[in-house]
Protein backbone atom coordinates (compact mmCIF):
# COMPACT_ATOMS: atom_id res chain seq x y z
CA UNK A 1 0.00 0.00 0.00
CA UNK A 2 3.00 2.18 0.75
CA UNK A 3 3.70 2.55 -3.41
CA UNK A 4 0.12 3.47 -4.09
CA UNK A 5 -0.21 7.52 -4.54
CA UNK A 6 -3.18 9.49 -4.20
CA UNK A 7 -1.73 12.83 -5.66
CA UNK A 8 0.27 12.95 -8.70
CA UNK A 9 -0.23 9.68 -10.24
CA UNK A 10 0.67 9.68 -13.83
CA UNK A 11 -3.37 10.33 -14.91
CA UNK A 12 -3.78 12.73 -12.83
CA UNK A 13 -0.19 14.32 -14.22
CA UNK A 14 -1.22 13.93 -18.39
CA UNK A 15 -5.11 15.68 -17.45
CA UNK A 16 -3.10 18.63 -15.64
CA UNK A 17 -0.56 19.09 -18.78
CA UNK A 18 -3.53 19.08 -20.91
CA UNK A 19 -5.52 21.22 -19.44
CA UNK A 20 -2.60 23.69 -18.52
CA UNK A 21 -1.56 23.55 -22.68
CA UNK A 22 -5.32 24.57 -23.19
CA UNK A 23 -4.38 27.95 -21.41
CA UNK A 24 -6.50 27.39 -18.08
CA UNK A 25 -5.24 27.84 -14.68
CA UNK A 26 -6.20 25.38 -11.89
CA UNK A 27 -5.47 24.91 -8.18
CA UNK A 28 -4.40 21.43 -7.19
CA UNK A 29 -5.75 19.02 -4.39
CA UNK A 30 -7.86 22.67 -3.50
CA UNK A 31 -8.01 21.41 0.63
CA UNK A 32 -10.69 24.16 1.25
CA UNK A 33 -13.53 21.42 -0.25
CA UNK A 34 -13.84 17.39 0.97
CA UNK A 35 -12.09 15.44 -0.41
CA UNK A 36 -9.08 17.88 -1.67
CA UNK A 37 -10.24 17.72 -5.69
CA UNK A 38 -7.76 16.75 -8.04
CA UNK A 39 -8.32 19.86 -10.29
CA UNK A 40 -10.21 23.60 -8.69
CA UNK A 41 -10.99 26.59 -11.02
CA UNK A 42 -12.61 28.79 -8.31
CA UNK A 43 -13.03 31.42 -10.53
CA UNK A 44 -15.32 29.30 -12.78
CA UNK A 45 -16.81 27.04 -9.86
CA UNK A 46 -15.17 23.69 -11.57
CA UNK A 47 -14.09 20.69 -10.43
CA UNK A 48 -12.31 17.65 -12.52
CA UNK A 49 -12.02 14.42 -10.36
CA UNK A 50 -9.47 11.65 -11.92
CA UNK A 51 -10.53 8.64 -10.85
CA UNK A 52 -8.34 5.02 -11.06
CA UNK A 53 -10.86 2.48 -12.37
CA UNK A 54 -9.95 0.06 -10.21
CA UNK A 55 -9.75 1.82 -6.78
CA UNK A 56 -12.87 4.42 -8.13
CA UNK A 57 -14.96 1.18 -9.49
CA UNK A 58 -15.42 2.08 -13.01
CA UNK A 59 -17.51 -0.34 -15.03
CA UNK A 60 -14.69 -0.63 -17.25
CA UNK A 61 -11.82 -3.79 -17.52
CA UNK A 62 -9.93 -2.31 -14.39
CA UNK A 63 -12.67 -1.61 -12.65
CA UNK A 64 -14.36 -4.70 -12.37
CA UNK A 65 -11.31 -6.77 -11.50
CA UNK A 66 -11.94 -8.63 -8.48
CA UNK A 67 -8.41 -9.07 -6.30
CA UNK A 68 -7.48 -12.93 -5.99
CA UNK A 69 -6.06 -12.37 -2.77
CA UNK A 70 -7.79 -10.97 0.40
CA UNK A 71 -10.78 -10.02 -2.15
CA UNK A 72 -13.29 -9.25 0.76
CA UNK A 73 -11.25 -6.47 2.47
CA UNK A 74 -10.53 -4.82 -1.44
CA UNK A 75 -14.03 -4.70 -2.06
CA UNK A 76 -14.97 -3.22 0.95
CA UNK A 77 -12.40 -1.01 0.51
CA UNK A 78 -13.03 -0.13 -3.05
CA UNK A 79 -17.02 0.33 -1.94
CA UNK A 80 -15.68 2.89 0.66
CA UNK A 81 -13.80 4.93 -2.01
CA UNK A 82 -17.40 5.16 -4.45
CA UNK A 83 -19.25 5.50 -1.61
CA UNK A 84 -17.31 8.52 -0.43
CA UNK A 85 -16.94 9.69 -4.14
CA UNK A 86 -20.62 10.00 -4.32
CA UNK A 87 -21.41 12.24 -0.85
CA UNK A 88 -18.46 14.55 -1.82
CA UNK A 89 -19.70 15.09 -5.82
CA UNK A 90 -23.53 15.88 -3.37
CA UNK A 91 -21.56 18.01 -1.54
CA UNK A 92 -19.88 19.76 -4.34
CA UNK A 93 -22.91 20.36 -6.82
CA UNK A 94 -25.48 21.06 -3.84
CA UNK A 95 -22.72 24.33 -3.09
CA UNK A 96 -22.60 25.16 -6.87
CA UNK A 97 -19.66 23.41 -8.13
CA UNK A 98 -20.02 21.46 -11.74
CA UNK A 99 -17.67 18.41 -11.70
CA UNK A 100 -16.43 16.52 -14.83
CA UNK A 101 -14.75 13.35 -13.57
CA UNK A 102 -12.19 11.74 -15.96
CA UNK A 103 -11.52 8.30 -15.21
CA UNK A 104 -8.09 6.28 -15.87
CA UNK A 105 -9.15 4.45 -19.21
CA UNK A 106 -9.98 8.00 -21.25
CA UNK A 107 -6.48 9.12 -20.39
CA UNK A 108 -5.32 7.41 -23.34
CA UNK A 109 -7.05 9.14 -26.01
CA UNK A 110 -6.03 12.32 -25.66
CA UNK A 111 -7.40 14.03 -28.25
CA UNK A 112 -10.91 13.12 -27.13
CA UNK A 113 -9.88 14.59 -23.66
CA UNK A 114 -8.73 17.66 -24.80
CA UNK A 115 -11.97 18.33 -26.26
CA UNK A 116 -14.04 16.91 -23.02
CA UNK A 117 -12.31 19.06 -20.87
CA UNK A 118 -12.41 22.43 -23.00
CA UNK A 119 -16.06 21.92 -23.53
CA UNK A 120 -16.37 21.61 -20.20
CA UNK A 121 -14.70 24.31 -19.10
CA UNK A 122 -15.15 26.69 -21.46
CA UNK A 123 -19.36 26.27 -21.00
CA UNK A 124 -21.27 28.08 -18.44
Amino acid sequence: MRGIRNRNTRPEMIVRSIVHRAGFRFRLHYSKLPGKPDLVFPRLRKIILVHGCFWHMHGCKRGIVKPQTNAAYWLEKRARNAQRDTVNQLFYRKEGWKVLIIWECEVKDTKNLLEKVTRFLATA
